[in-house]
């Protein structure tokens, strides 16, 4: 059975750094779109990153200029700078077609930031 494994989560300071990985395994299709989401307490989850087989790439406003997504064969990372309070949450990985219509989802790593 496919499954998307999210590591790298964990506890940084203000203005720290950290590396998320998505293991994208078993899945008998090659997903078009992947993408990074993210979800606090109390808040609707929130759609921060995609990229697409062809290299495409959108950022959320909130983490434009700070986030970088990337992938390399089955692994799909997001690299997240200059990190603030307002970045702590629960990160989700997901893949979908090509209309970026996510259907299969990680379980999550946490990030929190203290500042």
């Amino acid at each position: 059975q496919g499954q998307l494994v999210e590591s790298g989560g964990g506890s940084v300071q203000a203005g720290g750094s950290l590396r998320l990985s998505c293991s994208v395994s078993k899945y008998p299709v090659n997903f078009y779109c992947l993408g990074w989401f993210r979800q606090a307490p109390g808040n609707q989850r929130e759609r921060i990153s995609i990229i697409t087989n062809d290299g495409t790439t959108d950022y959320a406003d909130s983490v434009k200029g700070r986030f970088t997504i990337s992938k390399a064969g089955n692994t799909l990372y997001l690299q997240m700078n200059s990190l603030n309070a307002e970045d702590s949450a629960m990160y989700y990985c997901a893949a979908g077609g090509r209309w970026c219509d996510f259907v299969a989802w990680g379980q999550g790593t946490q990030v929190t930031v203290s500042s």
